[in-house]
């Protein structure tokens, strides 16, 4: 079985489901050559929850958890099935670490789950679990997170942590011109502390990056960045796929931590 790198993405608008820009072709590259998963366990800010949740059902729904934008958005379906014993196996990983996780036979996948695999795997032809993201969650309990479902790696299980490189969902909303100067820094930023596995600089991007607090007012699109981060080898080899800006506030940066046995 093919140890999977752990990635990053950005899921941006639900409308990146319908315009892909630059960084929709890059996933669905991505997904064509990367060693075929056995399943895909995804973390998006759009599931919050008290505690940890993991979802259980055999066929989860897609749900479209967002207003306001074209209806064929609303039309799309991602149909992955599930993998209750995978959903069984990560609630016990993580019990090890003193972390109880519910499962949820209920919970379907959200747009930060699906969108960005609609462009990786558009045949929905890997199955799909998701863990909610508490809302209490620390950036350094983030990054313990991750590590302890680093094991499922090496089982072949692709860990990805679906968020937004740059989320400042005000500024979004009242965009209409050129992107702003923050956050391309923000993303320059990111790449250098990434590629160096700056855990410090990482864990403490509010006083370590430039402009921290606009490019994440609040912190919930920052955190499955440190959950991937700290699911991958120490010495992964970080490739840095870049997706560009979108609405002029999004960077739409993914991250690919590749398991050192690959190269």
């Amino acid at each position: 079985m093919h140890a999977q790198p752990t990635l990053f993405v950005s899921h941006g608008a639900p409308t990146f489901a319908l315009q892909p820009g630059r960084a929709g072709p890059l996933l669905a590259a991505l997904g064509r050559r990367l060693p075929g998963p056995r399943a895909v366990l995804i973390v998006s800010p759009h599931w919050m929850t008290r505690g940890l949740a993991v979802t259980a059902s055999p066929r989860p729904a897609t749900i479209h958890d967002f207003g306001g934008f074209p209806a064929e958005l609303y039309a799309l379906q991602y149909p992955a099935a599930g993998d209750s014993a995978l959903a069984a196996r990560v609630a016990a990983l993580l019990g090890e670490s003193g972390l109880r996780v519910e499962l949820d036979a209920e919970r379907g996948l959200d747009h930060g789950a699906w969108v960005p695999l609609l462009h990786m795997y558009p045949q929905h032809d890997v199955p799909v679990i998701q863990l909610s993201l508490p809302a209490a969650l620390q950036p350094e309990a983030a990054w313990a997170l991750g590590q302890a479902l680093a094991p499922l790696s090496r089982e072949g299980v692709l860990i990805v942590g679906s968020g937004s490189l740059t989320h400042n969902l005000y500024e979004f909303r009242q965009r209409d011109g050129a992107d702003e100067p923050y956050v391309q820094a923000f993303t320059d930023w990111a790449r250098r502390a990434v590629r160096r596995h700056d855990r410090a600089a990482l864990v403490g991007y509010l006083e370590a990056a430039p402009q921290a607090r606009r490019a994440h007012p609040t912190a919930e699109h920052y955190l499955p960045l440190l959950i991937a981060a700290g699911a991958a080898a120490p010495d992964a080899d970080v490739e840095v796929m870049d997706g560009g800006i979108s609405h002029g506030v999004l960077s739409m940066d993914a991250y690919v931590f590749n398991p050192p046995a690959a190269h």
